[in-house]
């Protein structure tokens, strides 16, 4: 294992990170961050801020995944949050850009249909479904939102029902 200029290795350390049982290397996932928020703690001596980071990642080869992090440090938030994504990683079925079968799916107060659309339609939904939808690599799809506006659980409905049509 050689390292490549520039790098240091730190004694005892892989020089390559893998993750989720080394299924695939995690630098191969397209990012976006869904949330950013400030969170406050209340304690005797006055009040504790962290962040709380919610990111999105993607292959837009059929992989996508959700992940949730906080720290004081935004940057950290934003990397916990991508490991988290990572790890929660699933597979979605993809068939000539759309998804195979119309599904819904609740999660808490969000309800999310999705449906397959003939090649060329485009991605016709919300701000939250799109951006999974996008980093999910899937080209075509009619989706609809019902409920809840709460972005985060929009997302894990999505991720629900994009799974539901998969093979089994």
């Amino acid at each position: 294992m050689a390292i490549e200029q520039g790098q240091q290795q730190r004694p005892g350390s892989n020089s390559r990170r893998t993750t989720f049982s080394g299924r695939q290397d995690a630098r191969q996932y397209d990012h976006e961050v869904l949330e950013l928020s400030r969170v406050v703690r209340v304690v005797k001596g006055g009040r504790r801020f962290r962040f709380r980071a919610c990111v999105i990642i993607g292959n837009r080869t059929g992989t996508v995944g959700m992940g949730i992090g906080k720290s004081r440090d935004v940057q950290q938030a934003i990397q916990k949050a991508y490991d988290q994504a990572v790890k929660n990683a699933v597979k979605v079925d993809i068939e000539d850009g759309t998804i195979l079968e119309a599904a819904m799916s609740r999660f808490k107060g969000a309800l999310v249909m999705v449906r397959p659309a003939k090649p060329g339609t485009g991605i016709i939904a919300g701000g939250t479904v799109r951006m999974v939808a996008d980093l999910a690599g899937i080209t075509d799809l009619v989706a609809k939102r019902f409920g809840s506006a709460n972005r985060i659980s929009n997302a894990r409905a999505t991720l629900t029902a994009l799974t539901k049509g998969n093979k089994k």
